[in-house]
């Protein structure tokens, strides 16, 4: 396609997508002819999909994750860039032959990151969703179907230097205020952590010291006010170190916490 032509057509799809709220329309536009290449008719039902507010990464069929491409597919749910500090940390915690677990890896990003800042370390990660399961497979990802720590080989028990996961955190009560295309596309199994959104996360706490190494990392990512939650249960169960993570607009997104070298 001509430069000119291909310019103009992404300055008025960036108008179609700005005036109907996307923040990102003009990089928006152009992954998405990047995937019509060319093909007006795919084009205009790649747009109209978009505009309808399902994800865009299931429309292109991948995203960027931290400088990786990961390959994405209908009904997986798609990372956020808000996780990307979580995943920074699990890697500076991660010691280069050492062990990862990443649970409700969705796509594999968080695992993907991890396995290419350190190749040398065992990153395993655990899916319930089985398209889920499939997509991190297609990203490479040595992934466990099960539900959070269930299908972690017990090889493994106390052996493990990072324990990291978004696992569901929103409030039961709070799922009718996200937006609304939300569950139009994604599942609210990848949201809804009970009534108070620490169902998961209370669950990950203890079961994590039983593979964790003395001194070893748990990074979860949590909503604002949970940090508080789970503190005195953090410390009464055999973690030290208690860290609140922010994202890059200073909201808070994640606690990092190390066991105990006497628990």
């Amino acid at each position: 396609m001509d430069p000119m032509l291909r310019s103009t057509i992404q300055t008025e799809l960036a108008v179609r997508l700005s005036s109907s709220g996307f923040v990102a329309a003009y990089e928006e536009a152009e992954e998405l002819l990047a995937k019509a290449d060319g093909d007006p008719d795919l084009l205009e039902a790649l747009v109209v999909r978009r505009l309808s507010g399902e994800p865009l990464s299931w429309i292109t069929g991948s995203l960027t994750f931290l400088g990786l491409r990961v390959q994405m597919q209908s009904g997986v749910y798609e990372p956020r860039w808000q996780s990307h500090a979580l995943a920074e940390r699990a890697i500076a915690r991660l010691p280069d032959d050492g062990v990862a677990v990443d649970l409700c890896t969705g796509s594999g990003a968080i695992a993907m990151a991890l396995r290419a800042a350190k190749p040398r370390a065992r990153v395993i990660a655990t899916e319930l969703e089985g398209r889920a399961v499939a997509c991190a497979r297609s990203n490479g990802v040595d992934v466990y179907q099960g539900d959070l720590f269930a299908p972690v080989p017990d090889e493994l028990a106390g052996r493990v230097d990072v324990v990291v996961g978004v696992v569901p955190y929103v409030p039961t009560p709070a799922l009718d205020v996200l937006p609304h295309d939300t569950f139009r596309f994604e599942s609210t199994l990848a949201y809804d952590g009970g009534l108070r959104g620490i169902d998961l996360l209370s669950r990950v706490l203890v079961d994590g010291l039983h593979f964790l190494k003395p001194r070893g990392a748990l990074l979860v990512e949590l909503g604002g006010g949970q940090d508080a939650d789970l503190k005195n249960d953090l410390y009464r169960l055999g973690y030290a170190d208690f860290n609140i993570l922010h994202d890059e607009e200073g909201d808070v997104r994640g606690i990092e916490a190390t066991s105990r070298p006497d628990r």
